[in-house]
């Protein structure tokens, strides 16, 4: 019986990419390497054109901010405070000016007691204007000279990568969250539901042909075996008693022209006067005598074939009876044989498509339990790792607009915020992040309002 075998296969894309993503100086080694061995370091592809960093942000009235300037400097911009505080929403309106398919959907974007909610948010390249109104949402893009684009949000399409991606938060997702977002950043060529649901449909299929092999096997094995010069054809017992009364009246024809003979000679030994009638019977007795055939078949050779002509028969109907479910048998394995290459082919399919995809880091791919990350589950990789290679995917999915976000920037330890900041320093990126509680080197939103800029460059 035909039976599909489980196997961890990882697909991962090779490396086409040169530019590095490692921080400067960082060192260590990859989770089943040796310590001396060098680290492969993760990877991403440019995919627009640079639209570089932000250099200043306004967000005035937009959802728990009241009224924030920020001109960041360095590569880190820390906001800290109180829950309920704004810095959340400071955060959002950056994604919020940029919009489109990037933007988080925003039911009350204008904050209570206000009537328009504004954002400002100019990078080295353009500048982004989008006011919220009670009835609509309007969006403003300018270049430096003062140019305004007709197609604004396009623009923005263009050049924006997926502010949604927050690094840190996917590191701390489960294996199953974590590859249903990777697999939402990479372009399949085929629907990857479609592909599972149909081997999932052929695999459900197999499986029941499989339980009828496994029934017609143990049928098989059930019957009885038959001998080897059993016939095809079962031996017809009514001909066996015909042959039976044929023989059995020839001889009793053939005893009885023998009694004949000798009361006809008794006869002439006991009345010689009827010895020429006597001798003239004797004479056309032994005429008839000589008329009929020597007796050949043994009746009792007959009887045994009779006797024996159920069991020959019983024979034949177990043999045909095993023929038939050996064939069916061999029809069963057959189409369980083509339903596993089938679930082969899909694999192969499905194996081919992802190989053929492109992922933001170079090393990145998955197999059937999560992401890995150069052949190794990410979940096994420490937890530098897996910051270096979750900031390196944020990088390659923002390379337009070289600006991440971390939402839960407390849940850092100081060798993370390290780390994270030398990858945005060796990368030239800005991260902006989000902690709970004061901080001296941020800016502290209290009531949506920044109570105590910092140094923005000690961030850094």
């Amino acid at each position: 019986m035909a039976r599909e075998r489980t196997t961890r296969t990882e697909i991962r894309r090779p490396s086409t990419c040169r530019r590095r993503v490692e921080p400067a100086g960082a060192s260590g080694t990859h989770p089943g390497s040796s310590p001396g061995a060098p680290r492969a370091v993760p990877t991403p592809s440019p995919r627009r054109k640079p639209m570089s960093k932000i250099v200043s942000l306004t967000t005035t009235d937009f959802k728990r901010a009241r009224r924030v300037d920020i001109t960041p400097e360095g590569n880190v911009v820390i906001l800290s405070g109180n829950n309920g505080e704004g810095k959340s929403s400071v955060l959002d309106s950056i994604a919020a000016a940029l919009g489109g398919y990037n933007a988080k959907i925003t039911p009350k974007p204008i904050r209570d007691g206000a009537d328009r909610a504004e954002i400002v948010l100019e990078t080295e390249e353009l500048i982004v204007t989008r006011v919220f109104t009670e009835s609509d949402s309007r969006l403003v893009v300018k270049s430096k000279d003062g140019a305004t684009y007709s197609k604004g949000q396009a623009k923005l399409d263009e050049i924006v990568g997926k502010l949604a991606l927050d690094p840190l938060a996917f590191t701390q997702l489960s294996d199953r969250d974590q590859l249903a977002q990777l697999l939402a950043l990479v372009d399949l060529p085929f629907d990857l539901a479609e592909l599972d649901a149909r081997r999932a449909a052929t695999f459900a299929e197999r499986t029941e042909v499989n339980r009828r092999v496994k029934t017609g096997e143990g049928y098989v094995a059930s019957l009885p075996q038959v001998p080897a010069d059993t016939p095809d054809e079962e031996v017809s017992a009514a001909g066996l008693i015909a042959e039976l009364q044929a023989a059995n009246a020839g001889r009793a024809a053939y005893a009885q022209a023998e009694q004949d003979v000798t009361v006809a000679q008794r006869r002439v030994r006991e009345a010689e006067h009827e010895l020429e009638r006597l001798r003239a019977d004797a004479l056309v007795n032994a005429e008839r005598l000589a008329s009929l055939p020597a007796p050949t078949a043994d009746p009792a050779e007959i009887q045994e074939r009779i006797a024996a002509s159920d069991t020959i028969n019983a024979a034949v109907r177990a043999k045909r009876e095993r023929a038939a479910a050996e064939h069916q048998l061999a029809e069963l394995r057959k189409q369980a044989d083509i339903m596993t290459a089938a679930l082969t082919a899909f694999d192969k399919e499905k194996a081919a498509g992802l190989a053929a995809a492109e992922f933001p880091v170079d090393g990145l791919g998955f197999d059937t339990q999560g992401v890995t990350f150069q052949g190794v589950p990410f979940k096994q990789a420490s937890s530098a790792e897996q910051i270096r290679v979750s900031m390196a995917m944020a990088m390659a999915l923002n390379p337009g607009l070289r600006v991440i976000r971390i939402a839960d920037g407390s849940l850092l330890d100081p060798r993370s915020l390290a780390l994270i900041k030398e990858q945005a320093e060796a990368h030239d990126f800005q991260i902006w992040i989000e902690m709970v509680g004061p901080r001296e080197d941020g800016y502290v939103i209290e009531d949506g309002e920044i109570v105590a800029p910092a140094d923005a460059a000690s961030a850094a």
